[in-house]
């Protein structure tokens, strides 16, 4: 990792840590046990990634800081809601996320699945209520999420993961099912950024982005899939070679472990390419994705 992008992952992830300690309810207030839960989930150390994309991709198109805020609080409480379903008996059976027990774990079922409930209502009550943009903007913001979480993004994606499982898929299946779990939210997350700006920009920038965000959205999945083969536990935070157990359709899986890892090679390049019609404020997100496939958790 660069210098330059492990100082903006730093403060971006200070940055809205600091606002999701203030936009969750505290953890002395009624339904205590709830209000614990969530905020377990949501204040776990993390890489905040989609909260980054926020804060860069509305830099770009002249947002500042204080404006992505809500937004960026907003797509992280839904990756939290989202993997404390994912973690769920039900879903993929999960003990550790992030370096400690699962929200079911440390808590119990029933908790944690009103947990997530709460989060993915609470990040759009919140993105509503705070975002400083004009109505319009709010409306688009809040379609932008909604599309990202519902059947045609998250849901849809781990239905596919779920139905994958000890089943045939070949990799446009496989892919398709990425980008709705894991590569629908990482687009948004730009698009909430960009919505934001106050620039008029040219539609083919928008366009661009998108193609960004959609290349390394695989590429993070198809390094996760790597990381489930080659990491350790202590590293990740997750369970290693869960996948495997579960019998769940992986890229290592079905193309083999040096083929998956050129994919994502691949990916980064046509993501980096992505932004050639940006100038030096995009190098960031230049470099964030060449250390989405060379990192190790």
């Amino acid at each position: 990792m660069t210098p330059a992008l492990s100082d903006a992952l730093s403060r971006a992830r200070s940055r809205v840590e600091d606002a999701l300690e203030s936009a969750l309810p505290g953890a002395d207030q009624t339904p205590t046990r709830l209000h614990q839960a969530m905020r377990y989930a949501v204040l776990a150390p993390g890489k905040r990634l989609r909260p980054f994309l926020v804060y860069e991709a509305g830099a770009l198109f002249g947002a500042g800081e204080k404006d992505l805020d809500s937004a960026a609080c907003a797509v992280e409480m839904i990756h939290a809601y989202s993997l404390i379903h994912d973690d769920l008996p039900a879903m993929d059976d999960d003990d550790l996320r992030r370096g400690q027990p699962t929200c079911h774990r440390a808590f119990d079922e029933s908790t944690a699945i009103l947990a997530g409930d709460a989060l993915q209502t609470l990040a759009f009550e919140h993105l509503a209520r705070e975002t400083p943009a004009g109505a319009e903007c709010r409306l688009a913001m809040v379609q932008t999420l909604a599309t990202a979480v519902g059947s045609q993004g998250m849901a849809g994606g781990q239905a596919l993961d779920l139905g994958a499982v000890a089943h045939q898929v070949d990799a446009t299946q496989l892919e398709a099912m990425h980008r709705y779990k894991t590569g629908a939210l990482i687009l948004a997350s730009l698009r909430l950024g960009s919505l934001s700006g106050t620039h008029e920009v040219d539609e083919s920038a928008h366009r661009a982005l998108d193609a960004y965000g959609q290349r390394i959205g695989l590429a993070f999945q198809v390094q996760d899939d790597i990381l489930d083969v080659t990491g350790d536990s202590e590293a990740t935070g997750k369970t290693s070679g869960s996948d495997a157990r579960r019998a769940k359709l992986t890229y290592p899986g079905l193309m083999g472990l040096e083929a998956s890892q050129h994919f994502a090679r691949r990916l980064r390049d046509e993501a980096v390419d992505a932004l050639s019609g940006f100038g030096p404020g995009a190098d960031r997100l230049r470099a964030l994705a060449d250390y989405i496939i060379h990192r190790e958790h």
